[in-house]
């Protein structure tokens, strides 16, 4: 009768916990509306962080046109690609041992690209694209853009 008992006891209490199981809760939940603007401003957020570097600036592209252990040919070409190209920056880092001359501030690097193809045609070896935090304003178009990318 015990061992009888037990297993009766065993399979109705099964079949108990089996049928509560199917037993189906809804659950209502009211979304604030607020929580649709806050996310879409979070992701605008997002966006632009991805863009910048930590210090603040743009991630961008520039071409590296030398880099070469003499300081004053490194200066030299600096000054040159400013008489050249006026409306593009150039810019003279010292990476040790080298010094590194880096013109332009470009968001896409298809422009740094087709840009590289002119200093190519004056400067034939050792002129690549390089990532580099770039000095870089948007207009208010632009920024809606890129955050759409």
């Amino acid at each position: 009768m015990g061992k009888g008992f037990i297993a009766f006891s065993l399979f109705f209490g099964y079949g108990f916990l089996a049928s509560a199981n199917t037993i189906k809760d809804t659950v209502i939940v009211h979304k604030d509306a607020r929580m649709d603007i806050l996310t879409s401003k979070q992701i605008i957020a997002n966006k632009k962080a991805s863009l910048l570097t930590s210090s603040g600036l743009y991630k961008g592209y520039r071409i590296q046109v030398v880099s070469t252990s003499n300081r004053d040919q490194a200066f030299k070409i600096k000054g040159e690609l400013l008489s050249r190209y006026p409306d593009q920056k150039s810019y003279a880092l010292f990476q040790s041992p080298n010094f590194k001359v880096r013109i332009g501030n470009f968001l896409k690097k298809a422009d740094a690209e087709k840009f590289k193809l002119q200093l190519q045609k004056l400067y034939t070896t050792g002129v690549f694209v390089v990532e580099d935090a770039i000095d870089y304003t948007p207009t208010k178009e632009e920024e809606e853009q890129l955050l759409q990318q």
